[in-house]
Parts: structure tokens; C-alpha cells; sequence
């Protein structure tokens, strides 16, 4: 039990100034941490990796350094250097916020949490870690990594997601006057590094001794999670069409729903079963001689598994009456493809 939050909070920050992680959106000690810099880097941590989201972090910043240069490119340039980033509507809602920003506050993203959370794609979490880390100012910030360092040091058992409201009720109790920004990228790499999901290293952890879970024996069970229900899997098939210069029809997905606005390659409706040879027939993008490739190209989202069948044809003379665009094979890598259809396209590559 941490009898006094104000030395819990000194003694974890004496720690985070000694092991504090060295990365590429993170100021350096005495600087000032840039609120753009802040703002795109957690919304690209949402449900990715530091691993997976820093080089697609340095190429944002490299080719749009300021908020005003991300409203200002096209949405299309913005999907493009996403792509495989994944969760799509996230970089939707990244460049219009930036547009919300350049235009409504003259480029400055507000210092409070209530303005923050009228920004497009900026929800609670995101929005105190940018009130804390980015303007220093108190907010308590909860991602997974806070969750579990929380669930250990009260030994909350009730599992998630409905822990949730407890935990961050409890973690409101120890976030600190001083040193906000600072104290919550210390919970983060506390977390991270040190309270792991598994295996956590009790005896480097600064707060050891205040770990209810460790005096249990429990630690490493914890935060429990409900049981997830099975995935259920879609299937569907993919027309890959090439025109007479060799160039492959793409058409983009409705702006709303799963994968929203990106390109890809057309197919059918996702279902439980594969469809039939009417189904396929009616919704191929033009009629021609099709050949179903051997294999199957398997991708899983959140919420389901997905198997797609793909088949390929030559357009006939007619190719220009094609719903979508034409896109040289060699273009492929211009355009904004999510990681499925990068997997589709290197199947029917590989099987032509």
C-alpha cells in the first residue's frame, strides 16, 4: 500500500530521471516537448508498438515538421505514409485534426484537456497525455502500461475491460502537483520496462515495496482480462484485373468504416461463407475470363479473421469502362494500401 503519494511520485521520478527510455518524440532533459510531436506520436502508439510506430514517426516529421505542413498535404499523401501503420480511421482523423488546428488555432494545439477532446480523433487518454507530457500540466494518463502497473500496486482482480473506471480512479490518486509531464512518461516506461506482463522485474521497480500484488504472490496474473469470445472469420474474393499496358484496377473504400478511404484491390463482400459463382459474377468489376489463383491470402483484424480467394483476368476492350483507377504494377508502392492488399497484390504477383 503507497502510504504517501507525494514520495511514491518523488521516488518514481528519481528512478525515471536514472533509466528513463531515449525516444524519438520524447524531449530531451530541460527541453520544452513540442505538443505536435506529442499529439503524433500517440496517436500513432494506439494499438502499435514503439518498435513498429518510431520509423513511421521520423518519416511524418521529416516530410510534414509541423502541423500546419500535415493540414496542408493531401489526405492521399497522408494514407500513403501510413499504410501499415494500420487502424486506418486514425489517419483520417490525424489530418483533419491537423486541419482543425491549422485553421481554428491558428496552429497551436490548446493546453487543456476539454479542448483537446473536441479535436477530431483525440480521446481521453490522448488527450491528458497531451495536456501532461506536452504542456505540463496535472492530467492523469492511463494507456495499457499505467493499467497494469495500477491493477499490481492496489492488486485490483476484477478483470478488464471493466476494471477500467477503477483503475483510473486509483491512478488519479497518485498522479502528482509536480512534474506531470514527466511522472507520466514514467508510469509509461515504468510499465514498459519494468512491470511487464511478464516476468516483471520486482527488484529493480522503484515502487517494490508498495506492490500489494507482490506481497500476494499475484503480480504476474495480473490485471486479469474476461475471457475474449473466438473470432469469427469472413471470407471473400479478390479480382485482380490487369488492362491491356498491364496495369491493375484499384478503386478506393467508402471514407467510412473498416479500412476507410484507403485503396484496394475490389472484391467481393466479406462474409462467413465464400461467395458463390452468381455473387462473384455480379459484383466482378468487368466481365472477363477469370481464373481463380491457387492459395488463399489470410489476414486478421480486430474483430474477425479474414480469408480471400483471388481471382485474375485480362480486361477486354471495354477496360475503360472499369469502376476505379489503373495503376502500373510498379505504382503500387505509391498508393495507399493497407497491409491486406499489400498482401493480396504480392499473392496474385507471385501466382499469375
Amino acid at each position: 500500500m503507497i502510504p504517501n503519494s507525494t514520495e511514491a511520485a518523488r521516488r518514481l521520478l528519481s528512478w525515471y530521471d536514472r533509466h528513463r527510455r531515449d525516444l524519438p518524440w520524447r524531449a530531451k532533459p530541460g527541453e520544452t516537448a513540442d505538443p505536435y510531436r506529442v499529439w503524433l506520436s500517440e496517436i500513432m502508439l494506439q494499438q502499435t508498438t514503439v518498435p513498429a510506430a518510431a520509423p513511421y514517426f521520423r518519416s511524418f516529421t521529416e516530410r510534414w515538421p509541423t502541423v500546419r505542413d500535415l493540414a496542408d498535404a493531401p489526405l492521399d499523401d497522408v494514407l500513403v505514409a501510413w499504410a501499415g501503420l494500420g487502424y486506418y480511421a486514425r489517419a483520417r482523423n490525424l489530418h483533419k485534426c491537423a486541419r482543425v488546428v491549422a485553421d481554428g488555432h491558428g496552429g497551436r494545439f490548446p493546453g487543456n484537456e476539454a479542448a483537446l477532446l473536441d479535436l477530431p480523433g483525440i480521446g481521453a487518454y490522448t488527450a491528458a497525455a497531451i495536456t501532461s507530457i506536452a504542456f505540463d500540466r496535472k492530467a492523469t494518463v492511463v494507456d495499457g502500461n499505467v493499467e497494469r502497473v495500477i491493477a499490481r500496486i492496489f492488486a485490483v482482480e476484477e478483470p478488464l475491460p471493466n476494471a477500467k473506471p477503477t483503475l483510473r480512479r486509483l491512478a488519479a490518486t497518485l498522479t502528482p502537483d509536480f512534474r506531470p509531464g514527466d511522472y507520466a512518461q514514467a508510469m509509461m516506461d515504468l510499465g514498459a520496462t519494468i512491470c511487464t506482463p511478464r516476468k516483471p522485474k520486482c527488484m529493480l521497480c522503484p515502487w517494490a515495496e508498495y506492490c500489494e500484488a507482490r506481497a500476494a504472490g499475484i503480480a504476474e496474473s495480473l490485471p486479469r482480462k474476461a475471457a475474449k469470445a473466438e473470432k469469427p472469420t469472413r471470407r471473400g474474393v479478390a479480382y485482380w484485373l490487369l488492362n491491356p499496358d498491364g496495369a491493375v484496377l484499384l478503386r478506393r473504400r467508402a471514407e467510412e468504416g473498416l479500412l476507410g478511404g484507403m485503396a484496394e484491390v475490389p472484391s467481393t463482400d466479406w462474409g462467413p461463407e465464400l461467395p458463390g459463382e452468381a455473387a462473384v459474377a455480379a459484383q466482378q468489376p468487368l466481365p472477363a475470363r477469370w481464373r481463380r489463383l491457387p492459395g488463399l491470402v489470410r489476414h486478421t483484424f480486430t474483430h474477425f479473421h479474414l480469408e480471400l480467394e483471388v481471382i485474375a483476368a485480362k480486361a477486354g476492350p471495354d477496360w475503360q469502362r472499369a469502376d476505379g483507377n489503373w495503376v502500373p504494377v510498379d505504382r503500387l508502392g505509391d498508393q495507399a494500401l493497407p497491409s491486406v492488399m499489400v498482401k493480396v497484390v504480392r499473392h496474385a504477383l507471385a501466382n499469375v
